[in-house]
């Protein structure tokens, strides 16, 4: 199994800003695009976004876009997910997902079967 964990959730306004982050061992996302899943109660899970290395420019959700950066650092094992102008429906479990296959994300990034759970994900509450 990979290890991972997740941080920086908790509690924010609407219109407030977190940063999340991912740590992770050099295997669980060495050559692997990464996303940031997230899932509500009650909902589908949703790919937020997702990142490669090596060019390959990283993929939002059209309901982050402008909201949201993803962002790796892979000297660290690191991913995170700067969050800003946060809303009511940003709140959810999110997890930082390994894909199941190496190389880059590619245009079906978004589909949340592709990745791996490894972590036990981190809780974002936004209050109106």
């Amino acid at each position: 199994q990979g290890q991972l964990m997740e941080s920086g959730g908790g509690s924010a306004q609407a219109g407030g800003s977190l940063t999340l982050s991912c740590i992770a061992s050099h295997d669980t996302i060495n050559d692997r695009c990464v996303a940031w899943i997230r899932q509500a109660p009650g909902k589908e899970r949703e790919g937020v976004a997702a990142i490669y290395t090596g060019g390959e420019s990283p993929y939002y959700a059209d309901s982050v876009k402008g909201r949201f950066s993803i962002s790796r650092d892979d000297a660290k094992n690191a991913i995170y997910l700067q969050m800003t102008n946060l809303g009511p429906d940003d709140t959810g479990l999110y997890y930082c997902a390994p894909s199941k296959q190496t190389g880059p994300c590619g245009i079906s990034w978004w589909i949340w079967q592709k990745y791996r759970f490894w972590g036990r994900g981190t809780q974002v509450t936004v209050s109106s």
